[in-house]
């Protein structure tokens, strides 16, 4: 990844749908970082909408996701990210040689019986707490 000096960094966030995990981690990242780095979000089989409750959820933290939708991953995203993750095991991503691509898997709530609006947060909460880890390291 380049310096903080050099340029500003490009991290992209994958999920299949592109509704709820990577537009979580995208807009928390965006929110903590600001302009200081390109975040992008999208989906290898991207659905129609967000999820209301991640959205609902990010509100919850004063966190908004603006004018974003689901689109679709493009080798042109790709090919600008200077990392790439994906949340999730369900999206297979092949990153451009050279760039760097990490795996998040987050822990389900719902495996437990944890459902709705408290499965929502445990699952913001730990994107928040990896979103925070990758913005030290950018």
């Amino acid at each position: 990844m380049p310096s903080p000096t050099s340029r500003t960094p490009h991290v992209v966030f994958v999920c299949q749908k592109n509704g709820g995990k990577s537009q979580m981690a995208a807009a928390l990242l965006r929110d903590l970082a600001g302009d200081s780095v390109v975040v992008t979000s999208a989906g290898t089989l991207p659905g129609t909408a967000l999820n209301v409750q991640s959205v609902e959820s990010l509100a919850e933290i004063g966190v908004g996701v603006g004018d974003e939708h689901p689109k679709a991953l493009t080798p042109e995203m790709l090919e600008a990210a200077d990392l790439v993750v994906v949340l999730g095991t369900e999206a297979q991503v092949q990153a451009p040689d050279g760039t760097p691509l990490e795996t998040w898997v987050t822990d389900e709530p719902s495996d437990r019986g944890i459902t709705g609006a408290e499965r929502m947060r445990l699952v913001r909460d730990d994107i928040r707490a990896r979103v925070g880890d990758l913005r030290r390291r950018l």
